[in-house]
């Protein structure tokens, strides 16, 4: 029965797709296709999955959406899903419209459905006019979400220009509140001592971001520089933003805080930290992080070389501070102003 709902609503790709992971005519997986929480507060019991064939689009309140999905759901159980992304969205108006109109169309539809659904002075305007339908969302967001609401990113696939998500429960939500989506962006970093500092950036990525780092590590490969490699949580302007460190900008509130130094180490995440090994963990606790990180002078290429790096600069550091900052200071700047060195 179910089979012949998901091929009638999404296709044969879509249900063969579901069906690597689901055997959804098991009498433990629960097919709907909704977009209201109480739909899914009607399942009896708790499920080994869930398959919802609406997209989160149309959904007003997703994130309850999610938590509620997350209460009917086993322990390790699967939630599968699907959204149209922000790219996709833009495929599908340029294919239906003549170029010109298209890109009149997709503009206002994204200042209004995109912007205005995010700004609070017109948040409430937004959702009165819509109702929470049809709002345009990127791949980051959509993902950001569900990792933010207890989930597991385990696959996701375009079929037929609309994204398929695979999501696993490995944690209860009890209560989920909406984050804020301020310019400002604040960010726990470990500083000196281990003690977790906050430091002040301007958010380059959209919204929820944050939350993916781990899916972020899983699907990606470092580039130089210890950023990751086609990092799709980046908007844009964001990546503009960073060539210029003018997202940075924020972070010498860090400075006159006294919480980082001019030169020195980058404040990471504790999950950034984890790929570093035990004595570069231990060494990064003796100093103070900086805003010009050794990467600057010394452009390394690889996690071994950016490690290598920030082991020699500590060593230094702690033997002649003063000159080992100057030195570090001039050559990372030269490279930044004549070799190209920049941040990604």
């Amino acid at each position: 029965m179910n089979k012949g709902i998901i091929i009638a609503e999404q296709g044969e790709k879509a249900y063969s797709y579901i069906s690597n992971f689901l055997n959804i005519e098991n009498n433990d997986i629960e097919v709907v296709k909704t977009t209201t929480k109480f739909n899914i507060l009607k399942i009896s019991d708790q499920k080994m999955g869930i398959v919802n064939l609406n997209k989160i689009n149309d959904i007003n309140k997703i994130n309850e959406f999610f938590k509620v999905v997350n209460q009917k759901l086993n322990d390790n159980g699967i939630f599968i899903g699907c959204v149209e992304t922000k790219i996709e969205r833009r495929k599908r108006l340029y294919k239906k419209y003549p170029v010109v109109f298209a890109q009149i169309y997709y503009f206002f539809d994204f200042v209004f459905k995109r912007v205005f659904s995010k700004l609070w002075m017109t948040k409430w305007l937004y959702f009165f006019v819509t109702a929470g339908r049809n709002q345009v969302l990127s791949r980051a967001e959509a993902l950001g979400r569900l990792a933010y609401c207890g989930f597991e990113i385990i696959d996701e696939c375009e079929i037929d220009n609309i994204n398929y998500f695979v999501v696993k429960k490995v944690k209860m939500v009890d209560c989920v509140k909406e984050p804020r989506f301020s310019i400002l962006f604040k960010m726990n970093r470990i500083g000196k001592n281990g003690k977790t500092i906050t430091v002040y950036k301007i958010r380059t990525m959209h919204p929820y971001a944050e939350y993916l780092q781990e899916y972020i590590y899983k699907i990606s490969n470092l580039q130089k520089g210890g950023k990751f490699n086609n990092d799709f949580r980046i908007t844009s302007w964001g990546r503009i933003l960073r060539k210029l460190w003018i997202d940075e900008l924020p972070m010498l509130v860090n400075l006159f805080k006294g919480q980082l130094k001019l030169v020195g180490v980058r404040p990471l995440s504790n999950q950034y930290l984890s790929l570093y090994s035990e004595e570069l963990k231990a060494k990064r606790k003796e100093v103070k992080p900086g805003l010009i990180p050794p990467f600057y002078a010394d452009l390394p290429n690889t996690l071994e070389e950016i490690m290598k790096s920030e082991i020699s600069y500590i060593d230094a550091y702690k033997n002649h501070p003063f000159n080992t900052d100057l030195k570090y200071f001039f050559k990372a700047t030269t490279n930044i102003l004549f070799n190209s060195a920049r941040s990604n």
